[in-house]
């Protein structure tokens, strides 16, 4: 009973401070019935919480994010106003994680800012941001957003944007951002992060990822829900497997399409012939195309530029490597199957320096920053390497936002079910 009766103390709480913060607004002037609407206890106790739990300064906050709303003419914002960055899917609404929590991904190329305004990228931020608003379950309030920043090559315009962003989100949608994903940024773009984040409110919640530590992940292989995506894998079931796919073939090379769909190069180039028809004379018009010389021998490695069949690399002395190929001996001496080539182990000094100061602890083991935005952004892996369609973003949005096509459709169909029924 104790329990329930401090949950019900602090539920009377609340409803009592939203109804003063209320009341305060009201006093400063009266609000619309979209002002209403927006004003509902769940966004006010969001600008409660960020406030501290203030009554005043949550309500001048308030105020001041209904206002910027009413300057910006967020109410009528439409999608036909961002039709080419709709085609080139700039920011858009990917899809939800697993807690029902909408992704907002951002590809913003660096020319942007050269052609459209500040105010107009900041129109298409909040676009975007309602629109995920709008798809949001009731128990849902928050998102998730991705800045994909490799399109960009200077770090400071990169992070103009990305500042800009940030602010808003802070100002005027306060409590909304559950995480917020930074890839493949510029080189310098660290360095200059290090020293702004102190100032940046939601800095905490902002991690810096590559995409290049993702590349051996197969997690997210559901292409073929995606037509338009599906048709650029290779498919090896529409050609026949009796005759030869694709097969291709010169004096010093061999081209082979591989029969395996999960291959990563579905093609491979062999320094060996393999066409059955030779073009030209058959005769041996000079010394066989092999590995040793079919490349400058001042890029291969010692152990490729000694013979293959030689045995007598053992006595060999340390640090005599010959700069020319030596003689080979004759196919009689030569037993190819029983060749062994030798590889070269990997040296110790590949690894990372960070493994030097890596501790083991046991349970007690530390992880790095590093390796927790890693495992932070492998959920939403998949919605950053899914491609993008415009006509689903589009289904996603509901009137006003969606457009005129969206507003006069249902008109339309009304109408029409209304003369239908006269005859």
């Amino acid at each position: 009973m104790g329990k329930k009766e401090q949950i019900n103390d602090e539920k009377h709480k609340n409803t009592e401070k939203v109804q003063s913060v209320l009341q305060l607004l009201k006093k400063q002037a009266p609000l619309s019935v979209k002002q209403e609407k927006l004003c509902n206890s769940d966004c006010v106790e969001r600008f409660l919480k960020v406030k501290g739990e203030n009554v005043k300064k949550a309500a001048k906050h308030l105020r001041n994010c209904l206002n910027w709303r009413d300057s910006l003419g967020i109410d009528h914002l439409i999608a036909d106003e961002f039709s080419a960055e709709l085609a080139e899917g700039v920011a858009y609404v990917s899809g939800h994680d697993d807690e029902s929590r909408p992704v907002l991904i951002f590809r913003i190329k660096q020319d942007y800012q050269k052609f459209h305004s500040q105010k107009l990228f900041t129109r298409l931020l909040v676009f975007t941001l309602e629109v995920a608003i709008q798809t949001m379950a009731k128990s849902v309030e928050q998102f998730v957003i991705l800045f994909d920043a490799s399109f960009f090559r200077s770090a400071s315009a990169f992070m103009n944007i990305l500042l800009a962003s940030l602010k808003n989100i802070a100002d005027y949608y306060p409590g909304r951002l559950h995480k917020a994903f930074v890839i493949d940024p510029p080189s310098l773009f660290s360095y200059l992060w290090k020293g702004v984040k102190t100032f940046v409110d939601l800095a905490p919640l902002t991690m810096v990822v590559s995409s290049l530590d993702f590349e051996e992940s197969l997690e997210f292989n559901d292409f073929t829900a995606y037509p338009r995506a599906a048709s650029l894998r290779f498919n090896p079931s529409s050609v026949s497997s009796n005759g030869k796919i694709g097969s291709c073939s010169s004096s010093r090379f061999s081209f082979t399409v591989s029969h395996h769909f999960d291959s990563v190069k579905p093609w491979y180039l062999s320094l060996t012939d393999t066409s059955s028809a030779k073009v030209g004379p058959t005769t041996n018009m000079g010394p066989a195309i092999s590995p040793l010389n079919a490349r400058s021998h001042s890029f291969a490695s010692p152990i490729d530029r000694t013979p293959r069949g030689s045995n007598n690399m053992g006595p060999m002395k340390k640090g005599f490597f010959p700069s020319t190929p030596l003689p080979q001996k004759s196919k009689d001496m030569v037993d190819h199957s029983e060749i062994h080539h030798p590889r070269a182990h990997r040296p110790s000094f590949f690894q990372s320096p960070a493994m030097f100061f890596k501790r083991d602890g046991g349970k007690g083991q530390t992880i790095s920053r590093v390796d927790k935005c890693r495992e932070s952004f492998q959920p939403f892996l998949k919605f950053y390497r899914r491609p993008y369609d415009e006509m689903i973003y589009r289904s996603k949005m509901r009137p006003p936002l969606g457009g005129l096509i969206s507003i006069v459709s249902p008109h339309i169909r009304r109408r029409h079910m209304s003369a239908s029924q006269r005859f």
